[in-house]
């Protein structure tokens, strides 16, 4: 059964560094500032809350007040497990994101899971090429695809090399958002579930990306919930399956999302999914990442001895 990891914000803003590539992220009026950590500790706290309702494993951890990380409330970018007992460590385009790699977190995850290869991508960082985990890459776990939206947070080199290292073939495209600016990151494009996926098919501009892409869902068997791009700006591709203790299939979405989808993608979706749905309209804004981003999946497995024992760390 897998687990999920949270990190609650100590410092959340806005981060000018990622804001030149990440066309969501909105400046927050000066009367503003002084909310804006007191709205992202109540954002996050009530996400929790809905997944803890609906019985989701989950492992909630305090990030450091210093050095000061604006974007810690997104810990999916930095590192990602894998069945096997694999840790991947990803090469971040901020430098101030960099920080967020902490590795009393690491070690916090081996004590209560077992951890055999870490393997650290982070040296692409020293030569301007970058990987940004789950934000730049949607899993296809069960057949071993990677879909991968090529950007500047996106590069070829250290695609390649984790698809290599992890045995996944990759499905790479490139997309652009509402005003013409190339997409960020995949997991603003997609979703991917089990049976279903979410998807701005016309996002991507380029015909033949565009059908290859379709087809490469369509043959593992995915049915497609297509949105649009004014849909994909209101974070309809920024959602994920989880899995309760029950073995039940949930969707986790933003409040922003859900207002979003039509009644008849809501009905596509409910045959599958029991809806999860948050209100995050701080972290969205300046973060530019919504419900997805904030939550990174925990696939290793639990040792023994620490069984039922998912810990807060500060």
């Amino acid at each position: 059964m897998p687990h999920y990891l949270m990190i609650r914000p100590a410092c959340f803003g806005y981060n000018i560094e990622t804001a030149a590539s990440n066309s969501y992220q909105q400046l927050p009026e000066p009367r503003e500032l002084e909310q804006v950590q007191q709205k992202a500790l109540q954002e996050f706290d009530g996400l929790v809350a809905a997944l803890r309702e609906q019985e989701v494993d989950l492992l909630v951890m305090d990030d450091s007040p210093q050095p000061r990380k604006t974007c810690a409330v997104f810990p999916n970018n930095w590192f990602s497990t894998h069945e096997g007992g694999k840790l991947v460590l990803y090469p971040m385009l901020s430098a101030n994101r960099r920080l967020e790699r902490r590795p009393e977190l690491i070690e916090a995850l081996r004590e209560q899971f077992e951890i055999t290869e870490i393997i650290d991508l982070t040296h692409y960082e020293a030569c301007g090429q970058y990987l940004e985990g789950t934000g730049s890459l949607v899993l296809d776990r069960e057949n071993k695809i990677a879909y991968a939206c090529l950007s500047p947070r996106t590069h070829a080199t250290p695609l390649q090399e984790w698809a290599y290292r992890l045995g996944y073939e990759l499905v790479p495209f490139t997309a652009v958002d509402a005003g013409g600016s190339p997409v960020y990151h995949t997991n603003v494009v997609m979703w991917l579930g089990k049976g279903v996926v979410g998807i701005a098919l016309e996002s991507i501009l380029n015909p033949q990306e565009r059908q290859t892409v379709k087809q490469r869902l369509e043959m593992t068997g995915k049915q497609l919930v297509v949105f649009s791009p004014d849909q994909m700006s209101r974070f309809c591709g920024n959602m994920l399956e989880v899995v309760n203790r029950k073995g039940e299939s949930l969707l986790v979405m933003s409040q922003v999302a859900s207002t979003a989808l039509t009644t008849l993608q809501k009905q596509q979706i409910q045959q599958t999914y029991t809806l999860v749905c948050a209100p995050i309209p701080t972290i969205e804004a300046l973060g530019g990442g919504s419900a997805r981003c904030m939550i990174a999946e925990v696939v290793l497995s639990k040792k023994e001895t620490q069984a039922g024992k998912l810990s807060t760390i500060s």
